[in-house]
């Protein structure tokens, strides 16, 4: 039941981020919302489903993408197994943190995709860490931070310590 509810996900998030946040974004940038779910079902999941939807949302933005093969399908898998195994070692997970982490595995996604780009030099690539790397590493973390916060209601409460409980 998981992966099917998995699968709808990544059939909903993957044409959202091509058709209207195409028209959307900040300097150009758009949020990776695949990176945000797969990220923040792996803070609040665990390891192995962030890693399965990271995984299914990158093979299927590889497909309608025309970029390096593989390059997403490592990405978002990734992405989603490292939020979940940071996830498993907090014992509440607050906005604060969940942006601050949003943050760091943006910043480490959007490198391996610079790198793979293959820059001429030491200028270009701090040209692509200051103009694309930190404005998307902000806005994936603002988004999920928010989308955090709208649905932290919902999530179940084996994942987080109760308000007041230490």
């Amino acid at each position: 039941m998981k992966f099917l509810l998995y699968l709808l996900l990544a059939l909903v998030v993957v044409p959202l981020q091509t058709t209207l946040l195409h028209y959307g974004g900040l300097f150009g940038i758009r949020p990776d919302l695949g990176l945000v779910a797969a990220c923040l079902v792996g803070f609040l999941g665990g390891e192995l489903d962030g890693l399965i939807l990271g995984l299914l949302l990158g093979c299927f933005q590889d497909m309608l993408s025309a970029g390096d093969l593989w390059i997403n399908v490592v990405t978002k898998g990734g992405s989603g197994f490292l939020a979940g195994l940071a996830g498993r070692h907090m014992a509440h997970i607050t906005p604060a943190v969940m942006t601050a982490g949003l943050a760091i595995i943006s910043c480490l996604s959007s490198a391996v995709f610079l790198y793979s780009m293959n820059p001429a030099g030491l200028d270009e690539v701090w040209l692509g860490v200051r103009s694309t790397v930190l404005v998307q590493a902000g806005l994936d973390a603002a988004v999920g931070g928010g989308l955090f916060l709208l649905f932290r209601q919902r999530w179940s409460g084996d994942r987080m310590v109760t308000e007041g409980a230490l």
